[in-house]
């Protein structure tokens, strides 16, 4: 019989039992709610940015608007598995990582799009919004900072926030050298940077969610009580 404790921690990235170490699986309730507030903050950001992504001609304001979205969904998707079975988190982090790299593909078609067709975007539009974004995730981030370490599930939802913060940084800048150069070619190029950003987090994310399910599944067998063949003595 175990003497451990099976309640998650509580307020930690992780917690403690007979000297194991558990993995923070989010199932706090300080860190759901948490949770709900950076999905209110996605859901602001990515009315604010479609906006002006339209507005502006902006394959970068694209690739933001674009994480917003999918950011506010999968962060729901997050709130939904915590609590579940090891398994069903496991899922639901390699679903995030397959919406990121579809992300990144939409990104580089649009690029592409709009290298053959585009006129140059407006570059203050862009870099204001880009500052907008990037105030958005830091609060985010401040929200998520004791929160950065966990299951693959926990895990993802500080990696996109950090990487949303480096992005919309980055298309702030793009702005600046839109404007100063008159030339549609920086907001290219940093569309296709962030893409690669995206699908090197999708592969992250879903490296570990594969190892977490692997785990989960030959946890499962190893609880599987055999009949004993034993005939006693």
């Amino acid at each position: 019989m175990s003497f451990c404790s099976s309640e998650p921690a509580k307020d930690s990235a992780s917690a403690g039992c007979c000297g194991v170490t558990a993995v923070f699986d989010g199932a706090s309730v300080a860190y759901r709610r948490v949770l709900a507030w950076v999905i209110v903050i996605n859901l602001l950001g990515f009315g604010v940015v479609a906006v002006g992504a339209v507005l502006a001609g902006s394959t970068s304001l694209a690739a933001n608007t674009l994480d917003f979205a999918a950011d506010a969904a999968t962060y729901a998707l997050s709130l939904w598995a915590i609590g579940k079975s090891a398994q069903v988190r496991a899922v639901s982090a390699l679903f995030k990582g397959a919406s990121l790299a579809v992300m990144a593909a939409a990104i580089l078609v649009f690029a592409v799009w709009r290298a053959v067709s585009g006129t140059v975007p407006d570059g203050a539009a862009i870099s204001g919004l880009g500052l907008f974004g990037a105030a958005a995730n830091l609060v985010a981030a401040v929200l998520l900072m004791r929160y950065r370490e966990g299951d693959a599930n926990v895990r993802s939802v500080w990696l996109c926030t950090r990487n949303d913060l480096i992005q919309c940084l980055a298309v702030a800048a793009t702005g600046l050298a839109v404007a100063l150069t008159g030339s549609r070619w920086p907001d290219l190029v940093v569309g296709v940077l962030l893409a690669a950003v995206f699908l090197r987090s999708a592969w992250q994310i879903t490296d570990q969610a594969r190892a977490e399910l692997r785990a989960a599944r030959v946890g499962q067998r190893s609880d599987i009580n055999y009949p004993s063949t034993a005939t006693g003595l």
